[in-house]
């Protein structure tokens, strides 16, 4: 049985508490490690080592900083494979979803690469009479990150990548459900040179949640999660006088126009759907046909799409998706199909029940289409976070963009037509904050940043690109005026001379 340690300077035990989680593999539902449950003791630890060795990182000039993140960045594309097999044994996404999913970390860890160009100033020259004006940007001291099990390489990167670049020091709190890859994330960091105490991985649940929101010492805390979480984490985090930003959840529309190229949907619909088992604040688990023909159509052309995904264990490379996280999520997962059914809405393709031959015990769903879906169920109302797609018809394109423009999540949403004039007009009304044209799953690249609207989202800064840089640093702002002559009065102005 594997130990999962933290991993910080001064120890890596359990603690004074002693109290442990299991570790599951999701493909067969054994515990297949433990991991400590650590608290303030380990916490206080984990700070201590990061404000003994953070001021020296922030002076560190960002050439050297940016050279620790290349040989980083270098590490970790060396080692994709390991980490892909490491995460997909804990989460259960299949290896090809774990290979992305580090990537897509990659990404934002090769933005912070360029981070002396992103931490410049600005400057201006004779703001007043022989007065000058110049701002710099400042580490903030030391972050927290607090991160969801879903994607467990990527959402740490896409806090630690551009916060330890700027010159902070990191303290991460992954899930306790998929612990392993952050651990190794870290320990790689250290290997591209990162100084000892920059970024350290404490374990825990709501005990160390509370510590990191409570702990005097933390200036900023970054957070993913479900929205009523992410709702406690940003007040309380605020109330203590940190800067927080909490992404929540989502429930993303697919908008599906008359005009669409519906075999092209379809395709788009399988993996951004059910892909990664549905577990993704981006997947897109809301399909909004416009008009009752092209709903027919829609639909005539899923069933047999969804009833050929292939549903694997997560080293089957042809599987299209493997089991969810846990017991208790697939048990979830099916309470929500069942409560639709019993709302009104239409159980096309019913995923209830599913068992992988060899692998009974395995945490699998099968895919679910629910059709006749209103706006008045509160399966509409609420992210299942499975493999699940509902279908709630439109009469028109008005409506349409009310549907997610009035939801209580505001993260993604998506438009599949080929009129211009159409994707133009809902890209410029529809309220929500990331909008794919033909694009099923718009999550912006590195350098442009990552946030959703209203409960999707909790603070004023989103993730990674410039936000993330604005939101890891604050801003000095210096009003400069050099008097002339040399002290003595005269008004000289003398040129210093060698010799």
């Amino acid at each position: 049985m594997r130990h999962i340690e933290h991993f910080i300077v001064g120890g890596t035990g359990s603690g004074a508490g002693g109290r442990m989680g299991d570790v599951f593999d999701p493909n067969s539902g054994a515990v297949q490690a433990h991991v400590p449950l650590g608290g303030k003791v380990e916490l206080d630890v984990a700070v201590a080592a990061a404000k003994a060795a953070q001021p020296a990182w922030a002076a560190t000039n960002p050439q050297r900083r940016a050279r620790v993140m290349f040989e980083f960045k270098r590490l970790v594309e060396a080692n994709i494979d390991e980490l892909a097999r490491l995460l997909s044994s804990e989460h259960g996404k299949v290896l090809a979803d774990a290979r992305g999913d580090v990537q897509r970390g990659l990404d934002v860890i090769e933005f912070a690469c360029g981070i002396p160009h992103a931490m410049k100033g600005e400057y201006t020259e004779g703001a007043g009479p022989g007065i000058d004006v110049y701002s710099m940007r400042t580490a903030l001291g030391i972050g927290a990150g607090i991160t969801p099990f879903n994607f467990p390489a990527m959402i740490p990167m896409w806090m630690f990548g551009v916060a330890v670049a700027v010159g902070n020091a990191f303290i991460l709190k992954p899930s306790e459900r998929d612990p392993s890859v952050p651990v190794r994330l870290a320990e790689m960091f250290r290997e591209a040179g990162g100084p000892e105490g920059i970024l350290q991985v404490v374990h825990g649940d709501k005990e160390m949640v509370d510590a990191i929101l409570d702990h005097p010492d933390i200036a900023a805390v970054s957070f993913v999660g479900s929205s009523d979480i992410a709702h406690y984490v940003y007040s309380r985090g605020v109330a203590a006088g940190k800067r927080v930003q909490a992404m929540g959840g989502a429930k993303n529309h697919g908008i599906v126009m008359p005009d669409a190229d519906l075999d092209q949907v379809v395709n788009d619909l399988a993996g951004a759907a059910f892909g990664s088992a549905g577990e993704r604040c981006m997947a897109l688990p809301v399909v909004v046909p416009v008009g009752e023909d092209t709903a027919e159509r829609l639909r005539a052309k899923l069933i047999p799409a969804i009833n050929a995904l292939r549903i694997g264990v997560s080293t089957d490379n042809d599987a299209h998706y493997g089991p969810v996280v846990t017991a208790a999520h697939k048990a979830k997962i099916e309470e929500w199909i069942g409560k639709a059914e019993a709302e009104g809405g239409e159980i096309v393709v019913d995923g209830r029940g599913f068992s992988l031959q060899g692998h009974e015990n395995g945490f699998f769903v099968g895919p679910t289409l629910i059709d006749h879906v209103t706006t008045e169920m509160e399966s509409y109302h609420n992210e299942i976070f499975g493999p699940v797609l509902q279908i709630v018809r439109a009469k028109d394109f008005e409506e349409a963009v009310l549907l997610p423009s009035k939801h209580q999540y505001g993260n993604g949403v998506a438009i599949f037509t080929r009129n211009g004039h159409a994707a133009r007009e809902f890209a410029a009304r529809v309220e929500v904050g990331m909008v794919g044209i033909n694009v099923p799953i718009p999550v912006p690249v590195a350098y442009h940043s990552f946030g959703g609207w209203k409960r999707s989202a909790f603070g004023d800064h989103n993730q990674h690109g410039m936000d993330g840089v604005r939101f890891w640093t604050k801003v000095k702002t210096v009003t400069q005026r050099w008097p002339d002559g040399g002290g003595d009065g005269s008004n000289a102005f003398v040129i210093p001379t060698m010799g």
